[in-house]
């Protein structure tokens, strides 16, 4: 995630950017036709190229890992991946886009598909998708994600979301219960703030990491980036401003992504947090003696979460997307699907694989599937960048005392108002 403001304009501009980084797409050779001798076919081997933002962490090896089982069992195709840092994937994408070097296959992070898709990178997948016939076995705010004004762009890759977590020493010593609303949180946060640790901790950084906590909130009362100025909107926000006016919660939340916010629970300097499952393995290996659990978000109106996640799009000029899509649908059958995600620490997107125990029977995993079920997608159409610029802007605004709750979100509004679909 990156505070750089990129809007559809940048888009347009990025032809007169160099091209950095990124592995052109290789035509490779053409699958051969099936008038062809078997012999013939498997002499031939189509090359796929494909790029992800996972550069120098674990989920490259969980990916070079499920591409090397694709091209054991499929000899003809050849996947060669190609990895970025995720804070520079779209920036060298829309370069790449530009520059007319794009892999076959991408995985993009989901609130920035249909931008992608709006400015005619991505392949129109819909009729492959229809004849595949799986769709309906993926919950309906992921697939969402993947559908830009009716047209299919991709399939999801795998999906994580928000929820909360508390120190249950603290919460013990505290004498205080698990929030489940927003009265209980403020109670629970007032208890457990102590000259050694706040509350609570949020994310509230001018990135997408602050709007992406945010919206979870926003939802709960209620209200939307459309509606957003309303009174669910106004609510929302002027909760996380008491938090921290009233010392329950350190205006350091406006400098801090979703890590930093980890390490302030791990180090105890914060009683509970809102965070996400990709947090899990590095809290057991780095504070293996703090005691934690995890439950749904405290709620105003309803019970919300937030979709996090990447989905497989193929490039709209890519010579192989036949090959292309053999692999995207090898890597949806199940038994692949499920290795992948457990590799990856990380949440299935179909509802089938959601059943499987690993996930259902954990206590901490289980609680996190729930959410995951629910989750909704940052699926704003084409602008959602300037959207959620706005948004990061009213919440420093209101959280620095530079603006009241209300002005923030009446300018952000004005703003996103017509940035929004029109259908």
């Amino acid at each position: 995630m990156t505070s750089k403001k990129i809007n559809r304009r940048d888009f347009l501009k990025a032809g007169a950017l160099s091209t950095v980084g990124l592995v052109a797409a290789n035509a490779g050779l053409n699958l051969v036709s099936a008038a062809k001798p078997a012999r013939a076919r498997r002499l031939q081997t189509t090359t796929v190229t494909l790029i992800d933002p996972w550069a120098a962490t674990t989920f490259g090896d969980a990916h070079n890992a499920q591409i090397q089982r694709f091209m054991d069992s499929h000899p003809n195709i050849k996947i060669e991946r190609s990895d970025v840092n995720f804070n520079d994937f779209r920036q060298l994408l829309i370069q790449s886009a530009a520059a007319g070097q794009l892999p076959d296959i991408a995985l993009i992070d989901n609130p920035d598909f249909h931008a992608f898709a709006a400015l005619g990178v991505l392949a129109d997948l819909t009729d492959k998708v229809k004849s595949w016939g799986e769709a309906d076995l993926y919950f309906p705010g992921h697939w969402s994600s993947t559908v830009y004004q009716g047209v299919n762009h991709g399939v999801p890759c795998f999906s994580n979301c928000l929820a909360w977590w508390t120190n249950t020493d603290m919460k013990k010593d505290a004498g205080v219960e698990t929030p489940t609303t927003w009265d209980e949180l403020v109670t629970a946060s007032k208890a457990l703030t102590t000259k050694e640790h706040y509350g609570t901790a949020v994310s509230g950084r001018h990135t997408e990491e602050g709007a992406f906590q945010f919206e979870a909130f926003l939802w709960s009362a209620g209200s939307d980036l459309g509606t957003l100025n309303d009174e669910g909107g106004q609510k929302a926000l002027q909760l996380w401003v008491d938090l921290v006016n009233s010392g329950y919660m350190s205006q350091g939340i406006l400098g801090m992504g979703q890590w930093a916010v980890k390490d302030e629970f791990g180090n105890r300097r914060a009683a509970m947090m809102l965070n996400g499952p990709w947090n899990i393995p590095d809290m057991k290996a780095s504070y293996p003696d703090v005691k934690w659990e995890v439950s749904a978000i405290p709620k105003d109106k309803v019970v919300s979460s937030i979709l996090g996640g990447e989905n497989y799009g193929i490039t709209k000029d890519s010579p192989n997307v036949d090959a292309a899509w053999e692999y995207i649908m090898w890597t949806q059958e199940p038994d692949n699907y499920k290795t992948f995600i457990k590799e990856l620490s990380m949440f299935p997107s179909r509802s089938d694989v959601a059943k499987d125990t690993y996930w259902a029977d954990d206590p901490v995993l289980s609680v996190f599937l729930e959410q995951i079920k629910i989750a909704r997608a940052r699926a704003y159409g084409a602008n959602y960048l300037e959207i959620s610029n706005a948004l990061q802007d009213a919440m420093q605004s209101a959280l620095t005392g530079a603006m009241s709750v209300k002005d923030a979100l009446d300018k952000a509004a004005g703003i996103i108002k017509p940035l929004l679909p029109t259908a």
